[in-house]
């Protein structure tokens, strides 16, 4: 199986990793930019490595308690985890609760605001808010 790999080194690190052979282009090296919501368990944040980079900071703490990765719904920004969010539904209706960990830009918050009416509409929501704060909701299990 090891034949089927191409090792690469994590920028940052002195770590090496293993990629699908031939795979070692990222997007064409472009970096992720922007804000994106992932969901419950997503295969990013579950099978990141390292950690740190994915989860810096308080992100750690909060994102990924006890370092157990995706048993929260996270806000990226620039393909890192700077937020929590939760969705509750009520027949047409969403609230989306985001909790950032820093303060987020104007473009930014547009951005997420866009990100939220998507996710929504998936959701077969008609009518969105989105609120700034604290994400009460214990981690999913």
């Amino acid at each position: 199986m090891l034949d089927q790999l191409d090792p690469v080194r994590i920028e940052g690190t002195e770590d090496t990793a293993y990629v699908n052979l031939g795979d070692t282009e990222a997007d064409g090296g472009q970096a992720h930019r922007g804000v994106r919501l992932l969901p419950y368990f997503d295969a990013y944040v579950v099978g990141c490595h390292p950690r740190d980079q994915l989860f810096p900071g308080r992100a750690a703490v909060r994102a990924a308690p006890g370092g157990g990765a995706g048993t929260y719904p996270v806000m990226l920004v620039d393909g890192a985890v700077a937020g929590v969010w939760h969705q509750r539904t009520s027949g047409r209706r969403a609230l989306v609760t985001v909790e950032p960990f820093a303060r987020l830009a104007p473009a930014q918050r547009r951005e997420l605001t866009e990100r939220v009416s998507r996710v929504s509409q998936i959701a077969g929501a008609t009518i969105v808010k989105v609120a700034i704060g604290r994400v009460t909701v214990a981690p999913h299990r």
